[in-house]
């Protein structure tokens, strides 16, 4: 369930066409410089970052392996059955809520211990060495905004938003739907 609604709430910001999350950016970008679709790069991306995630001896399973295929399969699903909404106001209400909805698509998915997903391992990564989750996230976010622009990635206010949002809202809902963890897997706060 969390990495389905992860991938909707990506598809939302998609589909309100204010900007993308810095990671989407990045990805469309990817897209729009090969043949492949957002959610393909998606997948191709996350594939490379499991192999991060090994360098820094982070906890790989079955939660992460399904990261990698669910989320883009789900984002490319959202944006062929659904098309981009004529109602601005539609189109505003789903820049606002994709991050939240990625956001507890990351709590629940994370919060069971099956292995964060490759982004989230990074983030989660660099927690347990001591950086908060919700400025692991940022800088994580920020870095493939960068990166997506000098692909030639779609930003606008809707990457600002997500990227104001993202870290906090994951760092709440982690606290709020994680299975309880041992003092010594607490990630830094």
């Amino acid at each position: 369930m969390g990495l389905s609604l992860f991938g909707v709430g990506l598809g939302m910001t998609v589909l309100a066409d204010y900007g993308l999350p810095g990671w989407d950016v990045f990805h469309q970008g990817l897209a729009e410089q090969t043949p492949l679709t957002i959610g393909t790069a998606v997948v191709l991306v996350g594939a490379l970052l499991l192999l991060a995630m090994l360098v820094l001896r982070e906890p790989i399973g079955v939660g992460t392996i399904a990261n990698v295929i669910v989320v883009g399969l789900v984002l490319d699903a959202v944006l062929w059955i659904f098309d981009e909404p004529a109602s601005t106001a539609a189109r505003v209400i789903l820049a606002l809520t994709g991050p939240v909805v990625v956001a507890v698509g990351s709590g629940f998915y994370i919060g069971v211990h099956l292995g964060p997903g490759p982004r989230d391992g990074i983030m989660t990564a660099l927690g347990r060495r001591g950086i908060t989750i919700w400025k692991a996230r940022f800088g994580i976010e920020a870095a493939a905004l960068v990166s997506g622009i000098l692909l030639g990635g779609t930003v606008g206010w809707g990457t600002v938003w997500f990227l104001v949002v993202i870290g906090p809202a994951v760092h709440f809902f982690l606290s709020h739907l994680s299975l309880p963890l041992e003092a010594d897997e607490l990630p830094a706060t």
